[in-house]
């Protein structure tokens, strides 16, 4: 088992599938307060989903492209009002990684 696993799209989609959102981006949009969240949250768990309550569908990608920027994440997958984002650790807690456990 290695912990630096190469994941493709299918496989984090898969694992995603499972995960309810960890942070929700409603009318206030990216504050500092979620920014930190986001960011514990990747350094914990490396892969998430959050929930976009922010209105349009062009607010939803400005939005998400905003979070990604601020975070230094990748976008997996954007479904809906849910997108699922990725950002690995170099040393990721075993209990807590939702790759980590899934290998």
């Amino acid at each position: 088992m290695s912990k630096k696993a190469n994941w493709d799209v299918k496989q984090l989609r898969a694992i995603g599938h499972k995960l309810k959102p960890v942070v929700t981006i409603a009318g206030k949009g990216l504050t500092e307060t979620v920014n930190q969240e986001i960011d514990r949250a990747l350094s914990q768990h490396e892969l998430i989903k959050i929930k976009l309550a922010v209105g349009s569908r062009e607010a939803k990608a400005a939005v998400t492209q905003e979070l990604l920027d601020a975070s230094g994440a990748k976008l997996v997958q954007s479904v809906g009002n849910i997108v699922l984002i990725m950002r690995r650790t170099d040393k990721p807690d075993p209990r807590l990684s939702n790759l980590v456990r899934r290998v």
